[in-house]
């Protein structure tokens, strides 16, 4: 019953290599962002649920670097995923 008013599960992959703004590398609904969000966790790769920038990000082509009015919200997400990953920020590249 429920089944027919849940929207299938969405999933953006973003990768930050310490130079430039993070790209987006992997998005996709339904069967597609189960597979990415299992790669994920298979790794450790800590994840985050906002639905408002889910909406934001999914505008984005693959290989496009992040908006700079993201910067902030994105930035806030990498450094709660180095957090927890118990790592370090790759040093700033200037």
């Amino acid at each position: 019953m429920n089944d027919k008013t849940t929207p299938p599960p969405k999933a953006i992959a973003l990768r930050y290599e310490g130079q430039g703004a993070p790209r987006v590398v992997a998005k996709g609904s339904g069967e597609v962002a189960k597979h990415i969000l299992a790669v994920a966790a298979e790794h450790g790769i800590p994840l985050h649920t906002d639905p408002q920038l889910l909406l934001l990000l999914s505008r984005l082509e693959l290989g496009d670097e992040i908006p700079e009015n993201l910067y902030i919200a994105v930035a806030q997400i990498i450094a709660f995923a180095y957090f927890v990953s118990g790592k370090t920020p790759p040093p700033h590249g200037g």
